[in-house]
């Protein structure tokens, strides 16, 4: 199932939107080159980190102060 900018894995809920984004436009890529659905998302999750590194951007949305 292709995900989108506003349906994605749960596991990508605490990524900034531009690094979620991109994760979801590798894991499709994945997908539809015939990578099972949890493989899909472990690559495209570093590889999306990787990225947002390369591109300085803020990888993960900063916690609420008294969360755990």
């Amino acid at each position: 199932m292709p995900w989108t900018k506003d349906d994605y894995p749960d596991s990508l809920k605490n990524f900034m939107a531009p690094v979620r984004n991109k994760a979801v436009e590798i894991a499709n890529a994945l997908l539809e080159d015939g990578y099972e659905e949890g493989r899909a998302i472990s690559i495209a999750t570093a590889q999306a980190k990787e990225w947002g590194e390369h591109h300085h951007k803020q990888i993960h949305k900063k916690r609420r102060s008294g969360s755990k």
